[in-house]
């Protein structure tokens, strides 16, 4: 099983980048997390564009998507919101809506932050954001506050919200399953 982590963020000493590879350290046996590293290339969305076909980084993405059995997004939080170039990335996905990619995904938003709310509000839109677009989306938030005290070197320092993250990722599996089930029972 695949799962394609989008780190929501650009910087290079990211926090969420480092979450997406603290969650892949805490997958169950056979689970793979690989993390998308083009998010910088998505140019902005263009509904003039798209009728002429997917710029190269946007078909990459879309593929990425298209191979993962889930998706596991960490984002940051920008003026109480998603970061410009995550939003924009899900509206290529979204695109057109009756075939997104994204349709029926089994789908988690994680996120961190400096602060001391963990990008909560983020993680709620990105929800709203793949909901609207079909996924399957877990009803779950994980933040991680002061995410500098946090992780270290690739890994959480904080017990408990490891303990909260193994969980997360423990259901995104089950979800995959939970689809999979449903598609070979129809």
């Amino acid at each position: 099983m695949r799962i394609l982590a989008i780190s929501g963020s650009l910087r290079r000493g990211s926090h969420n980048t480092a979450l997406l590879r603290a969650a892949a350290t805490l997958l169950p046996p056979g689970v793979e997390l690989v993390i998308h590293d083009g998010l910088r290339d998505i140019p902005p969305y263009d509904d003039d564009v798209q009728a002429q076909g997917r710029p190269e980084p946007v078909q990459r993405l879309w593929d990425e998507v298209a191979e993962a059995d889930a998706i596991l997004i960490a984002t940051p939080e920008y003026n109480h919101s998603i970061p410009g170039q995550l939003k924009n990335a899900l509206d290529w996905l979204s695109r057109p809506l009756a075939e997104s990619v994204l349709r029926n995904k089994p789908a988690a938003v994680i996120g961190a932050s400096a602060g001391m709310f963990g990008a909560v509000w983020a993680q709620a839109e990105v929800r709203k954001v793949l909901g609207a677009i079909g996924a399957r989306v877990l009803d779950e938030e994980l933040p991680v506050p002061t995410a500098h005290e946090r992780l270290e070197d690739g890994r959480l320092t904080d017990a408990e919200i490891e303990r909260r993250l193994a969980g997360l990722l423990g259901r995104l599996v089950d979800a995959v399953r939970e689809r999979d089930e449903e598609r070979a029972a129809a």
